[in-house]
């Protein structure tokens, strides 16, 4: 007998229909509420698909700037300085299907957001979300298709507001200790991380 589930049957059987809570709050637009959770929010996490799979890129940036509401159907998302491997906008160009994750520091619940992205170097556009005289090289313009709130379960098992929970500094292997490894010690090691600040506090905008 297969442990496997291999049907949308067997597996509504298995959990059963979602309660109306859980289908009342998604809506096609942005209302109020979700617009406040939106301009709150300092991180999300975008995830895209494209012919050589699938990713999901960490986002942050100052709550309101994050992700700016321009009216109820559209986000525009400036990209901000990264690791110039445009996974994300490589996948948007090719499969315009995009998910939003919005986090908030030491609020419950996340809020979702799918739709439809295209990538703009419109000028104004750009000069709009401009920082430190630095603007970003492409808006990410999203026109929404579904938007809802994820109840706090999740973050409350996770503790991740929690800090108590945290890790606790230098527990974890750093970027130049990775880069050294995979590298045989080609690149990375000490100086990387010894580095890293400046290079961050030079390039983060």
């Amino acid at each position: 007998m297969s442990h496997t589930i291999g049907s949308i049957a067997q597996l509504e059987a298995l959990y059963g229909e979602p309660h109306d809570t859980s289908t009342l709050k998604e809506v096609p637009f942005v209302t109020p509420e979700y617009r406040a959770m939106i301009e709150a929010s300092p991180f999300l996490a975008l995830a895209t698909g494209g012919p050589e799979g699938l990713d999901c890129s960490p986002r942050g940036d100052r709550p309101g700037e994050l992700v700016r509401v321009a009216d109820e159907r559209t986000l525009l998302m400036p990209d901000r300085r990264g690791n110039n491997r445009v996974d994300s906008l490589r996948n948007i160009i090719r499969d315009p299907r995009v998910a939003l994750m919005f986090l908030i520091p030491g609020h419950g619940n996340a809020l979702r957001v799918n739709g439809r992205a295209r990538l703009s170097v419109e000028p104004s556009l750009l000069d709009s979300f401009m920082v430190e005289g630095k603007a970003p090289r492409s808006v990410i313009v999203i026109a929404v298709e579904s938007v809802y709130f994820q109840c706090a379960r999740a973050v409350i098992r996770a503790r991740l507001w929690d800090a108590e929970a945290w890790v606790t500094r230098g527990s974890l292997p750093t970027p130049g200790r990775i880069l050294a490894s995979l590298s045989a010690g080609k690149v990375g090691g000490e100086p990387y991380d010894f580095g890293w600040a400046a290079r961050a506090k030079e390039t983060m905008w």
